[in-house]
């Protein structure tokens, strides 16, 4: 095998001395807009006679491989056609099919690159190496590093950054750790720009602050790798603050932060600063593409304003199946179901093929509106129509249809012809529908199918003795509670949060820590003996 070094490529100068003496190459940059184009300048150069000419194709390949707007395929055309492709050529391709949807295809390219006279050189690793993270592939991309280590590369800061980056988007910390020693000492930005990603993607959030602040420089990616790894890992709160501190440092946020943290306001139900969030991407003009569309919409949803989120979607100037989702998903939860209904019928007739997630908001929307029969023709129509094969989700819907409706030995039976094992939600969603409809004996079943796929579920529990003792059986109600005592299964405190003023509030049942509660229980006090003296006053007039 070649030293990388070795690799003979014609100098700047000499490319610019040919494309000088060859005006049509010149109009890539200048003239090419559409593949049309191009195919007409391809068609010149062929004409010309320069289509075996390397440095030719290479133009041309590169503009079809990197340019906006250019096509993969045609590259990949080009590249197959060309009868001794130069390095650039073989590199150009890889970076280009790494960050494509399929970037297995690199690495099938580099394979073939390896048993051609073309040998790799260091542009070609880092591409690879980003084509391992994205494939989740870090046991093959170790044995690259190795490759690297021999070939005295290892050095080469884009390449152990890429390395580092593999490593970390594919959890394996121990490896990044190594790798980054040096980078973290003498901070640099791209290095420690992967731990945080990592470490956030491993839940390792302490250590992201402690990254973070040591970190002297932060770029907008540093900033949007800690915002959404904050979101990742439920700390919605810290990542708004993380955002007001970004805007204070006068770090302009890209569609990345604002998705984020749109999410965190999802979670939070805070809907002023999402509001807030919302007008600052209009003000500023950022691009609504379908992910910022989506995250819009799934926060208008998520905090309640069905009819914001509405207006978003028929707006939009594109809308992708994540947008149609979203929309179907917040009407059925907020219980529009026949206007959710209607939505899944236009996204039909709009051309637009439905996935997994959107049958989860109509299967949803049917259960709400006790729609039993519309829920069994679209359970059905996904494997029929869509060739969808119905996930525990799909499943745990219909139950909750049928239970809902009273139907609990029909509930019970698809549970019993299900091809994959219920889970603790499913067991879960029959013992809520026999506590409402008082139905003891399924009830009782459900809830070991609960405790047996989770042992620490304390809401069976709750349920089953709630369910027992609406059945008059007081004393296996209070067994029950004293065997959820003796597991060591402790009920998870009740929760609710307010946004007043643009300010998140969390109550949680029985807390004392928010720093105005003392003033609220003695509000509350106050309230009740109102109540109270209000009802005998009534009580007394009625007398």
């Amino acid at each position: 095998m070649l030293h990388p070094c070795t690799c003979s490529l014609p100098s700047s100068n000499s490319i610019s001395k040919f494309i000088a003496d060859h005006p049509s190459l010149s109009m890539l940059e200048t003239k090419c807009t559409t593949m049309r184009d191009l195919h007409q300048l391809h068609s010149h150069i062929i004409k010309t006679g320069l289509a075996n000419d390397t440095i030719a194709i290479s133009r041309v390949l590169s503009f079809c491989a990197t340019s906006p707007y250019g096509d993969l395929n045609y590259a990949m055309l080009l590249f197959s056609h060309h009868p001794h492709p130069n390095a650039f050529m073989w590199n150009t391709l890889i970076r280009a099919l790494s960050h494509s949807s399929t970037p297995h295809l690199a690495i099938r390219l580099f394979l073939a690159m390896l048993h051609s006279p073309t040998q790799p050189q260091n542009l070609t690793f880092p591409s690879l190496f980003a084509s391992y993270a994205h494939l989740g592939l870090a046991h093959h991309g170790s044995q690259l590093h190795g490759m690297v280590l021999k070939l005295g590369l290892a050095s080469d800061p884009y390449i152990r950054n890429a390395m580092l980056y593999m490593y970390a988007r594919c959890g394996r910390m121990t490896e990044a750790l190594r790798l980054s020693s040096d980078c973290l000492t003498n901070f640099d930005v791209v290095a420690c720009n992967s731990m945080l990603m990592g470490l956030a993607r491993t839940g390792m959030i302490d250590e992201c602050r402690d990254l973070f602040a040591l970190m002297p420089s932060r770029s907008v990616v540093t900033w949007s790798t800690m915002i959404s790894g904050c979101v990742r890992n439920g700390k919605c709160k810290e990542a708004l603050n993380l955002f007001y501190q970004m805007q204070e440092g006068g770090v302009k946020p890209n569609a990345n932060v604002l998705v984020s943290l749109l999410g965190a306001c999802a979670s939070l139900g805070a809907l002023d600063q999402g509001q807030w969030i919302h007008a600052y991407i209009e003000k500023n003009s950022i691009e609504l593409n379908p992910i910022v569309t989506t995250a819009i919409i799934d926060m208008y949803c998520k905090c309640g304003s069905i009819d914001k989120a509405l207006h978003v979607f028929e707006s939009a100037p594109i809308r992708a199946l994540s947008s149609w989702n979203s929309m179907v998903l917040g009407l059925a939860t907020h219980g529009h179901c026949k206007e959710a209904i209607r939505l899944f019928t236009r996204l039909q007739t709009c051309g637009v093929r439905p996935d997994n997630v959107t049958f989860i908001g109509i299967l949803m929307a049917c259960s709400h509106s006790g729609m039993v029969d519309e829920a069994w023709h679209y359970f059905s129509l996904m494997a029929s129509v869509y060739n969808i094969e119905p996930t525990v989700e799909h499943y745990g819907c219909m139950v909750d249809a049928l239970g809902r409706a009273g139907l609990l030995a029909e509930a019970e039976g698809l549970i019993a012809k299900m091809p994959m094992k219920p889970d603790s939600v499913i067991w879960g969603a029959l013992l809520s529908a026999c506590r409402t409809h008082g139905n003891v004996e399924i009830g009782e079943r459900a809830a070991r199918g609960v405790l047996e796929s989770d042992p620490w579920d304390s809401g069976g529990y709750v349920i089953l003795s709630n369910t027992l003792a609406q059945g008059g059986e007081f004393r296996d109600a209070m067994s029950t509670r004293v065997r959820m005592k003796e597991e060591g299964v402790r009920k998870e405190p009740g929760c609710s949060m307010i946004e007043v003023n643009g300010l998140t509030h969390e109550f949680v049942c029985g807390g004392v820590l928010h720093p105005e509660s003392k003033e609220i229980f003695e509000l509350l006090n106050v309230l009740a003996l109102e109540i109270r003296g209000a009802s005998n006053e009534e009580l007394s007039m009625h007398c």
